[in-house]
């Protein structure tokens, strides 16, 4: 065993305790702890260069891109484009 693997650091990781148990139940049935999963975690992101999965962000769907699109078209072209009164608040 090289010397560097002997030595471990501990690392600090902040989380919701809901999310701290889902996440022990889960890594449980598989078989692991979390201190397990997440060294699992470490090595694949070191592995990848990069999270070994996709970030995504839902506002950049395909689906919703084309829902985007399909608005703006239709204020380009001014269609079933209604005027909104905007209310007074009072000040």
């Amino acid at each position: 065993m090289l010397n560097t693997e002997k030595k471990k650091v501990s690392i600090s990781v902040k989380t919701s305790p809901e999310d701290k148990q889902q996440a022990a139940e889960l890594f449980d049935r598989l078989g692991l702890n979390l201190s397990t999963a997440i060294n699992i975690f470490i090595k694949k992101s070191i592995a990848e260069g990069g999270l070994p999965f996709e970030v995504k962000d839902p506002f950049y769907s395909e689906a919703n891109q084309a829902e985007l699109n399909r608005r703006f078209k239709k204020l380009a072209n001014e269609q079933d484009v209604n005027p909104h009164t905007l209310i007074d608040d009072g000040d």
